[in-house]
This record gives C-alpha cells, sequence and structure tokens, in this order.
C-alpha cells in the first residue's frame, strides 16, 4: 500500500512538471502543503521526492527545499548511463547494437548543423593520432569524434543517449584495440569516410558510413562470444 501510495505522490509531482504548475528551477512548496495537496502522508511524500531526486528532476538542497531542476536531457539521463554501467560486462552487445541502430540517425541529422570550425576539431581528433598512439588514446579520441557530430544533432534526447552509450561500451573498444594490430589505422579510415561524406553534406553516405563503424565493433563482440572483457 505505501508503494502505491508513493507512486501516487511521484505521478502527481510529475503532473504538476507536465501541465506548467511546477517549472524547471521552481522550488516546490513546503513538505506539509504539498503532502496536503496531493493528499498522501509526509514520509510518502518523502519517499517520492527521493526517487525523482535519483533521476534528476527534483534536486534536494539541505537547508534550502527542493527544486524542479534544469530538466535537461543530460541531466535526466543520468540515471541511466548509471544502470548501464553497471550492466555493461552483460549487455555489451545490447549496447552496442542500440547505438549502431541510433548514431546513424543522430549522424545523419547532425550533416546539416556542423559548421568549418566543427570540422576542424574533428580533424584535429585525428591528426592527434598516429602509430605510437595508446589504446586508451584512440578509444578517447573515437568518444571525442563521436560526441562532437552527435553534439550538433538537434534532438537532445538522442545526443544525450549517444554519449551514455559511448562512455558505457569504451572498455569494450579499448580490449578490441589491445587484440588489433591495425586498430589505429581502422579507426582513422573510418572517421575519415564519415569526415568527408559530412564536409561533402551528404547526410546519407554519412549515415551509412557511421553504421559500418560501428557494427564493426558490434561483429567483432559477437564473436567474442562469452568472453568477458577484462
Amino acid at each position: 500500500m505505501a508503494s502505491a501510495v508513493t507512486d501516487r505522490a511521484i505521478s502527481a509531482i510529475k503532473q504538476m512538471v507536465v501541465d506548467g504548475t511546477l517549472k524547471p528551477g521552481d522550488r516546490l512548496p513546503t513538505e506539509s502543503e504539498l503532502s496536503e495537496r496531493i493528499g498522501v502522508s509526509r514520509n510518502s511524500l518523502r519517499e517520492a521526492v527521493k526517487a525523482l531526486s535519483v533521476i534528476r528532476v527534483l534536486d534536494v538542497r539541505q537547508g534550502d527545499g527542493t527544486y524542479v531542476t534544469a530538466l535537461e536531457p543530460e541531466q535526466l539521463l543520468e540515471s541511466l548511463a548509471f544502470v548501464l554501467d553497471l550492466h555493461q560486462d552483460s549487455s555489451y552487445v545490447e549496447i552496442i547494437e542500440l547505438r549502431r541502430l541510433l548514431e546513424p540517425t543522430a549522424v545523419e541529422q547532425a550533416c546539416a548543423h556542423l559548421t568549418d570550425r566543427d570540422f576542424a576539431q574533428l580533424e584535429q581528433t585525428m591528426a592527434d593520432l598516429d602509430d605510437s598512439s595508446t589504446i586508451e588514446e584512440l578509444v578517447e579520441a573515437d568518444i571525442a569524434f563521436h560526441h562532437l557530430i552527435n553534439d550538433r544533432c538537434p534532438n537532445d534526447y538522442l545526443s544525450s543517449l549517444l554519449d551514455s552509450l559511448a562512455s558505457s561500451t569504451s572498455r569494450a573498444r579499448v580490449w578490441r584495440g589491445l587484440t588489433d594490430d591495425s586498430a589505429v589505422e581502422r579507426t582513422l579510415s573510418e572517421h575519415r569516410r564519415i569526415l568527408d561524406a559530412l564536409k561533402a553534406r551528404r547526410p546519407d553516405l554519412a549515415r551509412t558510413y557511421a553504421a559500418a563503424h560501428v557494427a564493426g565493433v558490434e561483429s567483432w563482440l559477437i564473436q567474442q562470444g562469452d568472453v568477458s572483457i577484462p
């Protein structure tokens, strides 16, 4: 029963945010006022506030009150990143598959929004790599390359989700790099194809090359079977 009441309190607060009664940055009414308005006990309200603070909808400030967060996508998706980190050892293939399905769309949508300055930054992420680069440096550069492109996607939720997916599979990509002597050369070649397509304002080609780039990691993971990633 307590859980059902807490769920009702969560739904009530969520509805207040949805209908604009509570806006980003607003301070919630006092605990006594809000519990009376919703029709739940203070204990149930506290549990609801705690749950909503975990997923970054609310920000509990000790001695100051509880506020609605900015509700930015990167904040709201932090809890997903945490879940992905917890399950990454058993879900690498599923996470990479999700990235393969979503990232080509983000790359395609970003094409029209990338500037000459963006292209220069993307070139630099590749210029900083050579045969002496470590696998960790390669993966870091790969994440930076895709983050910049995805950040120009007009869908903020998609961009934030892809950032979470990229960081949660970095260990798998490091391990793949350690088992592949041509990792740097292959990654640079795949990045070059994506970047050239973007510069040519060919979103269709950029989408195809992005899908192939991620698919390579997915295929390698599938080949590993049940082998644990160190």
